[in-house]
């Protein structure tokens, strides 16, 4: 990553509101509808040999319900006979069974390693499909939603390998080809790590584009590459014109060597392979710094040569290009400097600080071919804030962490996520973002022709982030806030899928069984409301809704639309109307 811009995400202070004071519980009752479902959900359960964590994120946690977000209020689900079926809304009082409109070729049941299907919409007109299996279909639909112009036809059908599930697609036109972009996700076997969990993570990013042979139009596949990774991406989205691709990941992706198409790695492999030895070694105390490097045997004093002076230093070996160069941290004494040869054939340099008590990150500026060994004063300092037992004595003065100053919200699983964007011609990271404490929470589609929005915590509130890849000045737009939400959703320990309206109007998550939670944006009151404790008469409110489902089974799906909430069970939908009335 080491051409990656490093950015920042930019907030925009006129969405945040300072001044919130939570959410009112609303006993007001929600009009919830269901639906009986033919058949039950294909669910596949983690079998024996997918026990990890992210085994867990990416088929145990699977939202099995597909929103279509080209047409309003339209979902899909693959039930237990391998059938897509289809549930469109137009008046709550008024719904239809959902029907079916295409029905998977594959005997699933003859599986025994398969994954969940998997569907992505990836225009008006055109969809992506998994059965799980390994094998990919790209469908051409017609118009979605009704059942006289929807028609599902097969224009591709491929093997791809161990079974996947489909992250993201997307479907545009370059020099007059068109083509689907798909990312295909596996947590496959991995014999080389022994250290870790055994596994690690692919994505790998298809191209499929119609191609014309003599007057035959057929779609085939353009390019594939692969990128791997150690933990499950919370966000992996292609841009709409294909030309990149963008992930959140607590640990980094890169591209990887292909056998078919022989890609380059991305991360400088070369380098990483033939890892060498340090140039130099070096440490540091209040007063000084002492700087090690070691010389050939052969090495005389004579041949030695080493200029101080008082920001700058330069080694040269006999006529030699100089073997360290460069400007110092910080000032130094260069009169007071000195330098030596150890027995060991080793060339010791002592630099005498100017501002004596400065601790140096680094001895030449911008040179990493050194490493820095901490000193024994300061290691003995800092021991007691590292222990191989948990809180040997917690007695001592200087424990080494009081879990009961951390609230429950600020316990994060993981320390420190990336939000990386790869370009699709390079392979390589050309921007990236460290999250730092801003946990992701989920994302949401707000313009079928945008990529995909993310949430993330910010504090207590919940941010919504707009990528734009044709925008590099503003290619993450804070476009909505979702108050105190980032603390609020920390205490649902039960909470399986977030979600959120794509006009914003409310965010809403569900547990693994029966309870939603609903939270909607402040909106002004009809009748006058005063705060008694500041004597203010209070404008507008949040309020805090709860439905509890009639239902034994575990929730497998949640989606949200502007106007309701679609809950799928093993064998019912429900639906949840959110209207946004006071």
């Amino acid at each position: 990553m080491a051409g990656a811009a490093h950015c920042s995400l930019r907030t925009k202070r006129l969405l945040l509101d300072p001044k919130f004071e939570g959410y009112k519980l609303s006993l007001e009752p929600l009009a919830c509808y269901q639906l009986g479902l033919d058949a039950a959900v294909a669910e596949v359960k983690l079998r024996d040999d997918q026990y990890t964590l992210d085994h867990m994120r990416a088929f145990g946690m699977y939202n099995y319900l597909h929103l279509d977000s080209w047409y309003q209020d339209n979902v899909y689900y693959v039930d237990q006979f391998g059938r897509v079926m289809n549930l469109s809304v137009t008046l709550d009082t008024a719904l239809q069974k959902p029907r079916e409109v295409f029905r998977l070729p594959t005997d699933l049941t003859a599986y025994d390693d398969r994954l969940c299907a998997s569907i992505h919409f990836s225009s008006s007109t055109w969809v992506t499909l998994s059965d799980g299996t390994g094998r990919l279909f790209l469908i051409k639909s017609g118009k979605r939603g009704n059942s006289a112009s929807e028609k599902w036809e097969i224009v591709f059908n491929e093997e791809l390998g161990s079974p996947f599930i489909i992250a993201h697609s997307v479907s545009f036109v370059k020099s007059d080809m068109h083509s689907v972009a798909v990312l295909l996700l596996r947590v496959e076997k991995d014999e080389l790590d022994t250290k870790g969990s055994g596994f690690h993570i692919t994505l790998e990013w298809v191209t499929i584009a119609e191609i014309s042979k003599e007057g035959d139009h057929r779609y085939e596949i353009f390019k594939r590459r692969v990128l791997q990774g150690k933990s499950v991406p919370h966000y992996a989205a292609i841009e709409p014109n294909g030309d990149g691709l963008m992930i959140v990941s607590y640990k980094p992706f890169k591209f990887i060597q292909d056998e078919d198409n022989k890609l380059e790695e991305n991360d400088d492999a070369e380098a990483t392979n033939e890892k060498k030895d340090p140039l130099y070694y070096w440490q540091q105390t209040e007063d000084d710094v002492t700087v090690t490097v070691h010389i050939p045997q052969d090495m005389t004093k004579d041949d030695i040569k080493v200029h101080f002076s008082p920001d700058n230093i330069c080694v040269t070996l006999k006529d030699q290009p100089p073997l360290m160069e460069g400007k110092l941290y910080s000032s130094v004494d260069h009169e007071s400097c000195t330098w030596i040869i150890r027995e060991n054939k080793s060339l010791e340099i002592s630099l005498i600080k100017k501002n004596e008590g400065t601790r140096w990150p680094e001895l030449i500026i911008g040179d990493t071919r050194g490493e820095f060994i901490m000193d024994s004063e300061i290691t003995e300092s800092l021991m007691h804030l590292t222990s191989e037992v948990m809180n040997p004595n917690p007695e001592k003065e200087n424990p080494p962490c009081n879990a009961q100053e951390l609230e429950e919200c600020d316990a994060f699983l993981e320390d420190s996520a990336s939000l990386c964007r790869f370009d699709g011609d390079t392979l390589k990271v050309t921007h990236v973002i460290n999250l730092g404490s801003n946990q992701y929470l989920f994302s949401v589609v707000v313009d079928p022709r945008e990529m995909p929005c993310f949430c993330l915590r910010h504090d207590v509130d919940a941010l919504l982030w707009q990528p734009h890849s044709d925008q590099p000045e503003n290619m993450w737009e804070h476009i909505a806030t979702f108050n105190a939400l980032g603390y609020v959703q920390a205490s649902k320990q039960d909470k399986k899928f977030m979600a959120c309206a794509p006009d914003y109007s409310y965010a809403a998550l569900c547990e693994c069984l029966r309870r939603v939670f609903i939270y909607r944006q402040p909106t002004p009151l009809s009748t006058v409301l005063y705060n008694r404790k500041e004597g203010r008469q209070v404008g507008q409110v949040a309020k805090q809704l709860v439905a509890t489902l009639e239902a034994n089974d575990p929730i497998l799906g949640f989606q949200a639309t502007s106007e309701r909430l679609f809950v799928l069970t093993t064998k019912t939908l429900f639906l949840i109307k959110v209207s946004s009335g006071n």
